[in-house]
């Protein structure tokens, strides 16, 4: 078991007083039978009023509504949790799906149909013919070893960097610049994915990399469901398969659906955003 402390500060200024309208938070880390959160905290200046539930997919959502106004705001997080998944590959794969080509039973499909849902013809065609380059239609292969190939061809061929900008890039623009943050890869990934007839969906947290460039944002990466052993995370800017050092946050079938924080601010007023983001292992024991 590993023990990791993730900080998540994010401050907003803004050049005059404003009116903050409500904000989603997306900061409290998916609890399963790999996770367990050991502590949370979250601190909002001005003060806010919290309201908790829990979204269709399962993520903890936060809805914080402002009263007064404000020329600054302030939402820091602080997070320390159990790590159980120190061994990713110890899981079993139903037998139809061992091997690829295969095809969910149809009661899989019901509930898997949003996250398969496919691009434009144009994408399709483009990454097709990218996925021609590591395997050839029909060829028999172990799932896992074709997801994996996939993951790890992105993580070789492309060059990751640091974008500010928000938003995903398109499959097609990935592949057309050659480069792309973390979160193209992932979405890349997954129309790979999605084209292949498995479903997919993006993962939204944080990374445990002290020697990546990463350090100091959010990362993500993409879960494959396969029957038997469920979503299985690729992460394709390390090329290698989720393990210890990723800590889920938020899942969705589309990226766009869980920033972190979302909210809104009314009022003539000029805003900058800065986000910087700890992730650090915790040495010695839980207590209790």
């Amino acid at each position: 078991m590993q023990r990791y402390k993730i900080i998540h500060r994010t401050y907003y200024n803004y050049s005059t007083n404003v009116t903050l309208g409500s904000h989603n938070l997306l900061l409290r880390p998916r609890e399963d039978y790999e996770l367990r959160i050991e502590s949370f905290s979250l601190k909002i200046i001005p003060d806010a009023t919290l309201l908790w539930h829990r979204d269709v997919e399962g993520n903890s959502v936060a809805i914080a509504n402002f009263i007064l106004p404000a020329r600054q705001l302030v939402i820091e997080s602080e997070v320390i949790i159990q790590q159980y998944n120190e061994s990713p590959l110890d899981f079993m794969v139903s037998g139809y799906a061992l091997r690829y080509p295969f095809s969910y039973q149809d009661e899989e499909n019901i509930l898997l149909s949003a996250y398969k849902s496919l691009p434009d013809q144009m994408t399709i065609d483009v990454v097709n013919k990218w996925i021609a380059k590591f395997w050839q239609s029909g060829e028999s292969i172990q799932t896992y070893t074709l997801l994996q190939r996939i993951a790890d061809y992105i993580y070789k061929t492309l060059t990751y960097r640091v974008r500010e900008e928000p938003g995903v890039q398109s499959a097609m623009e990935t592949l057309r610049c050659g480069t792309g943050s973390c979160r193209d890869f992932a979405f890349l990934f997954m129309q790979a994915v999605r084209c292949l007839g498995l479903a997919s969906r993006f993962v939204s947290g944080y990374l445990y990399a002290p020697l990546m460039a990463e350090i100091g944002s959010t990362h993500a990466w993409a879960e494959v469901y396969l029957p038997g052993a469920g979503w299985k995370g690729f992460d394709p800017t390390i090329g290698k398969i989720v393990g210890s050092d990723h800590i889920a946050v938020a899942v969705a079938r589309l990226p766009e659906s869980i920033p972190p924080i979302a909210g809104s601010f009314s009022g003539d007023a000029l805003s900058t955003l800065s986000v910087g983001v700890w992730v650090s292992q915790c040495l010695g024991y839980a207590v209790g």
